[in-house]
């Protein structure tokens, strides 16, 4: 028996099974029930950015199975049809997967998670691009050894990759008592074969989503996941044709598999990879996706990676809490001269963590002093906003809040293998001398475990706050001198350039103006380069003639101009990892806002994947965009037709998220108090237009008294 011949052996299997499947959904509920899979606009997200074609009832989908599929299973032996097959073969799994969901059914429970939702995907987007994901591994099966699997995972997931599992694999990390989820970055799909097509949904929506792919082209689709998808397959023995019709489909996206398995099996270069020593299968996945790790050496007894960013520290696993809404604590970055540092001293003042009681509530300061001759007080603040992320690395470890309103959990576990207090000074000191290194020379990290201390010492850093806070305040577009570009998402949008000012952040909420000029102290030729504000066309508008040469040179062409504060008028693009998004309401003429973490309809008749999935990708849809959930208080927020008055809507949470900064900016603007509370939100409407015209009027809404949108 040939390869060709295991192939094409599994799409007959499958093709014969989802046949039978599909007549057995109808036979139940009748040719019009309706398929979707939940939480995607994408409906059969693999077979629609394949053919272009969507799906909407059981009738449709048996159709699609005998006149798109079944053309693709070739029995020709040779490679390209051996590739085509397998996609035909994956799409027959989407088709059974899907089948599980009919009827509103929930088919998956912990710790299977089965179909990952457009949230899920564009939670992935940010960390793909910054290369804090700097790959997926998807691991079929599992090791005659259960241990062996383990240890493959937690490799994987201790260099930051996106780990996927199916089958035995699941099984092994389980019983291990391995932390599993989207949290830790080890997703479990399903513990059957086809459950693998859930990552590659994930996959070819990354091309929809971030790269503006065509669905149905095919071509371009293809060369999208063999590019900017660095994803590899792990698969151990014995594999079923099944299975093998799969790794065919793998290939064709660009991912290769490295496989142990012998019998009827041949390797193709670059692409099928026999590694019979599974102890090399992470050497030789990276090596074969050219996945290069950027690796920092801490010092501290527990594992660091970004996968650990997610995990949850339950009351009764942590050893000690820092909770600064109960007691004293903060974290300062300072500037210092250089004499006035050691550089790597880190000191602990008052007692380490195996002398205070087990769930202790302490009172925790930590203030981190840098030396250089480059080192600016501006940076300070961009330094202090990665400490959320740099503590939430380390294994063990929960970080939340920021400033003097900071919360830290540190586990049993971790004290169990030795952690102390002095190992967040490690961690800190590493981190600031590695992603710092262009403005920090020297480095030294004070830890205070003093009630007494503490009081007086926050105190300080409040004044210190507020000295900040009110220069950021005074802060305005027309106050500097130049805006600066941010193509950091190019990695996955290619056509895509952020214009980052200092009332408008990168619509992914995680770049502001300040962290857009520290990028470029950092990385002279990287992702953040300064623009001079030069030939004011419209102030209003926003629109400058360096602008328009900026995003056309950094867009290689694809964008010739944009404006920065209008909703109509060549809006700025949007890459797919945008916190918000907004959309016209032709009805009241103002704006709905959504957000990610938000499922549910709107007013429009749209979740956030449906608003989505009209723009992103890098391309200008005038009436949406996207845009960080900061921006939404900003009096720039699409101030060419009227600004943050336009807003009619946005989820509860978001309100509440936003609230504070919102009125402020309302009442300033419009003179209009608790402008919050006019806002109608899920508890009012969701998709009924004319009931959110209703509360509209009732609450005296400024948008009733604006001018028509000129559409």
């Amino acid at each position: 028996m040939t390869l060709f011949d295991r192939v094409f052996n599994g799409n007959d299997y499958n093709y014969e099974r989802t046949v039978a499947a599909i007549d057995q959904a109808i036979a139940t509920y009748g040719e019009a029930e309706p398929v979707a899979y939940p939480g995607t606009a994408y409906n059969l997200p693999c077979y629609y950015s394949i053919t272009g074609k969507k799906i909407n009832n059981l009738g449709e989908l048996k159709a699609a199975l005998e006149n798109d599929i079944k053309p693709m299973m070739t029995r020709n032996p040779r490679l390209q049809d051996a590739f085509d097959s397998g996609v035909a073969s994956a799409l027959c799994a989407e088709f059974l997967e899907v089948l599980k969901y009919l009827h509103g059914a929930e088919p998956y429970a912990e710790p299977e998670m089965g179909f990952l939702t457009d949230a899920f995907v564009r939670n992935l987007g940010l960390p793909l691009v910054t290369g804090d994901i700097p790959g997926v591994a998807v691991i079929i099966g599992g090791a005659e050894n259960p241990a062996e699997t383990v240890e493959l995972a937690k490799s994987y997931q201790a260099q930051g990759i996106l780990v996927t599992l199916t089958g035995a694999s699941i099984r092994h990390c389980h019983e291990a008592g391995m932390n599993l989820g989207e949290g830790v970055r080890v997703v479990p799909l399903g513990y059957e074969d086809q459950s693998v097509i859930h990552v590659v949904s994930v996959a070819l929506r990354a091309a929809l989503i971030f790269g503006a792919i065509e669905p149905g082209d095919t071509k371009a689709l293809y060369a999208y996941t063999m590019n900017r998808v660095r994803a590899f397959v792990n698969a151990y023995k014995s594999l079923s044709d099944e299975i093998v019709s799969y790794g065919a489909g793998a290939i064709q996206l660009g991912f290769p598999v490295i496989s142990n398995e012998t019998e009827n099996m041949f390797r193709v270069p670059k692409s099928l990879i026999q590694q019979l020593d599974t102890s090399k299968w992470n050497a030789t996945s990276l090596e074969a996706r050219d996945i290069k790790l950027k690796i920092t050496k801490i010092d501290i007894p527990v594992s660091y990676a970004t996968a650990f960013e997610g995990e949850i520290i339950r009351r009764g696993d942590m050893q000690v809490e820092v909770d600064g809404s109960r007691v004293d604590c903060f974290e300062l970055v300072q500037t210092k001269e250089a004499a006035e540092v050691e550089d790597h001293k880190i000191e602990v003042v008052g007692p380490e963590i195996d002398e205070i009681p087990v769930g202790s509530k302490i009172s925790l300061s930590y203030t981190i002093e840098v030396a250089g001759k480059a080192m600016q007080p501006d940076f300070e603040s961009v330094m202090e906003r990665k400490i959320h992320a740099w503590l939430n690395c380390i294994e063990g470890v929960m970080h939340t809040g920021q400033r003097d309103m900071i919360r830290v959990r540190i586990s049993k576990a971790d004290f169990e293998a030795g952690f102390k207090f002095r190992h967040l000074g490690e961690v800190l000191y590493a981190k600031v001398m590695s992603e710092f290194e262009a403005v920090a020379d020297k480095c030294q990290v004070k830890i205070v475990v003093d009630a007494e201390q503490n009081k007086a010492l926050r105190a300080h850093a409040n004044e210190i706050f507020n000295a900040r806070d009110a220069r950021l305040a005074s802060m305005t577009d027309e106050s500097v001198k130049e805006f600066y570009t941010c193509i950091m998402c190019q990695a996955f949008s290619p056509s895509h350039v952020c214009i980052v000012t200092p009332e408008r952040l990168g619509l992914c909420g995680a770049v502001s103006w300040l962290d857009a000029k520290a990028t470029k102290e950092l990385d002279p030729h990287g992702p953040c380069q300064p623009i001079l504000k030069e030939g004011c066309q419209d102030e209003r508008l926003g629109r400058y003639d360096s602008m328009d040469e900026a995003v056309n040179k950094y867009s290689h062409g694809a964008v010739e101009k944009i404006t920065l504060y209008s909703l109509f008028e060549d809006p700025m693009t949007s890459c797919g990892c945008f916190e918000c998004i907004c959309g016209v309401e032709p009805v009241s003429m103002g704006v709905v806002i959504t957000c990610r973490e938000h499922a549910g309809m709107t007013p429009l008749g749209m979740t956030f994947s449906d608003m989505a999935s009209m723009t992103g990708g890098g391309v200008q849809t005038p009436g949406f965009m996207g845009h960080g959930k900061h921006f939404i208080s900003s009096k720039k927020f699409i101030a060419a037709e009227g600004g943050p008055g336009r807003i009619v809507w946005m989820p509860q949470l978001l309100k509440e998220q936003m609230r504070e900064r919102l009125d402020a900016t309302a009442l300033e603007m419009y003179g209009v108090e608790n402008f919050t509370d006019m806002i109608a939100d899920e508890t009012v409407c969701t998709e009924d237009p004319e009931e959110l015209l209703n509360y509209l009027s009732e609450v005296g809404h400024p948008v009733l008294g604006m001018e028509p949108f000129d559409m």
